[in-house]
């Protein structure tokens, strides 16, 4: 049976309510029939226009805030990315007949981003309902709207409201307003405050865990994925150092949690990993001396992490493992080793100091290694064991792309597709 065609433009003319499509710089680009007639506009007196040129806010209400609010929360659809529905708002629309004549309205807007193949916002869906009836809520006699002309919330029984009844209508439904307005600032406050606290995340994360140093000839990809809800920071970290001569090392790390408290513990975990690393003898005492650390850092208990020395020159990997799920080396031909050979409790796991061991494996030009945390591969459900095997197939699968477009296919592959719920690290070297 072959599907109908189906004319997208005439079925979003003939949508029921009134939904309007805008830029990102809030021009109009289309509007279905119900927009231009309960907005008394023709489509000319809208495309193309900004859309408070076409809907100025009513110069007599100086208190109205209908073309602030509407603009931020359209903004903030397109640097978001998701939707933002509107507490109810009032906004007074001139008589394009009579110009100077402002007409009471009051709107239920909500903003929904269009994605383009970019994965950036190309469109704003404008929706709104009219809701102006109702919070006039007439009397059965014809009253106006509260604290309009012709009546106030605060007209009594019989007085020039109306009945006794409408009139408690009226007072509820102007209560119902006050009471949404008092909601949309307090979520503006708490906008503000989000956006605050999210500013300070980021550059948290940029000081933190900065893009990687040159490598030489060797290419590299990190990756860093907070889970879904968190600040854009996390406990998880990556690290490479420069070692003398041609040695590089390599390092991940998972804190225990999430948020800033967590990304405070990381800061200083990865920090002193990286100091260590510069003068140890080799992963494992690198490792040693950051477990005497962590005893010192609220916060650090139980973390997990493992380190890769790596000599270009005898071609070999020294790697330590604290708790951490095991780097993997995958060959030229496909095949996938994971590095297992040298693992320990997390740091400040045992209730004394302890030495900590270390493996070392050769491997050959054009084999590529691949580090990253727990977040990649467990899944509540799963065995760990599933996680590692899923990512062993994914790696041999991609095995011949550059570092950049191999990580980029893992977090495909591997990463839930509503959202990851764990912090991801990821780092893939070509050797």
């Amino acid at each position: 049976m072959r599907e109908p065609h189906i004319d997208y433009a005439e079925v979003f003319r003939a949508l029921p309510g009134m939904v309007a499509l805008l830029t990102p710089d809030l021009v109009y680009v289309d509007a279905n029939d119900d927009f231009l007639r309960l907005a008394g506009r023709s489509r000319e007196q809208l495309l193309g226009r900004y859309i408070f040129d076409v809907f100025p806010e009513n110069p007599n209400e100086p208190a109205a805030a209908g073309m602030r609010e509407t603009e931020a929360s359209m903004l903030r659809t397109v640097a978001t990315g998701e939707r933002d529905t509107m507490a109810l708002l009032r906004y007074d629309i001139e008589d394009p007949q009579r110009p100077g004549l402002w007409q009471e309205h009051y709107w239920s807007p909500v903003n929904a981003p269009v994605l383009g193949p970019d994965g950036k916002v190309a469109l704003i869906v404008h929706r709104v309902e009219e809701v102006t009836e109702l919070i006039r809520a007439r009397s059965r006699a014809g009253g106006d709207a509260p604290g309009g002309p012709g009546g106030s919330a605060s007209d009594g029984p019989g007085g020039p409201g109306g009945s006794g009844e409408d009139s408690r209508a009226r007072v509820l439904e102007a209560e119902l307003y006050t009471r949404a307005r008092e909601l949309q600032e307090v979520n503006e406050r708490l906008r503000t405050a989000h956006a605050h606290e999210r500013e300070v995340a980021l550059a948290l994360q940029a000081a933190m865990l900065p893009p990687p140093g040159p490598t030489g000839s060797h290419d590299v990809a990190v990756r860093y994925r907070p889970a879904i809800g968190a600040l854009n920071v996390c406990g998880d970290w990556y690290d490479l150092v420069g070692l003398d001569g041609e040695g590089l090392a390599v390092a991940v790390g998972d804190v225990v949690g999430h948020g800033l408290a967590a990304a405070c513990a990381m800061g200083q975990l990865r920090s002193a990993l990286s100091g260590a690393t510069r003068v140890a003898d080799g992963p494992a005492q690198a490792l040693e001396a950051l477990d005497r650390y962590a005893r010192s850092v609220d916060g650090a208990e139980s973390t997990t992490v493992v380190t890769t020395f790596i000599d270009w020159d005898d071609r070999t990997i020294t790697y330590s493992c604290a708790g951490h799920p095991p780097p993997a080396l995958v060959h030229p031909d496909g095949t996938v080793t994971f590095l297992d050979g040298a693992t320990d409790p997390p740091l400040a796991a045992r209730p004394r100091q302890m030495p900590r061991p270390q493996a070392r494996v050769p491997f050959v030009e054009d084999s590529t290694l691949v580090l990253y945390t727990d977040g990649l591969i467990e899944r509540r459900t799963e065995s760990i064991d599933t996680g590692l095997e899923r990512l062993a197939a994914s790696l041999a699968h991609h095995r011949e792309h550059a570092p950049e477009t191999l990580a980029d296919a893992l977090l495909a592959d591997l990463l839930p597709p509503t959202g990851n719920t764990d912090d991801t690290a990821l780092i893939v070297l070509r050797l």
